[in-house]
């Protein structure tokens, strides 16, 4: 058995997405209030969470992004790695 005592694990990083999503509009030119009428929200308070890093975009909204930025979810979603506390043991 192999002991592992520093692990980390990938978890989505919401601020950095909502960078990742603001510049990808930047480069296409895409406003709040475009991007409010493509998903039909009366409010653009969810654009605005996703931009500040509050909220992550739904599965089907990720989608409509990778669509209308013509990119892949992977390269909207950021990540980053944390460390897990403790000891860990691997079996094989």
């Amino acid at each position: 058995m192999n002991r592992i005592t520093n692990l980390s694990r990938p978890v989505l990083d919401v601020e950095s997405t909502g960078k990742k999503i603001k510049s990808l509009m930047d480069a296409s030119e895409i406003t709040v209030r475009q991007l409010q009428t493509i998903f039909g929200f009366d409010y653009p308070q969810a654009i605005y969470a996703w931009l500040n890093g509050r909220n992550l975009p739904t599965v089907d909204n990720l989608i409509v992004l990778s669509e209308l930025f013509g990119v892949t979810i992977d390269e909207i979603i950021q990540k980053k790695h944390v460390d897990c506390q403790g000891s860990y043991q691997l079996t094989a």
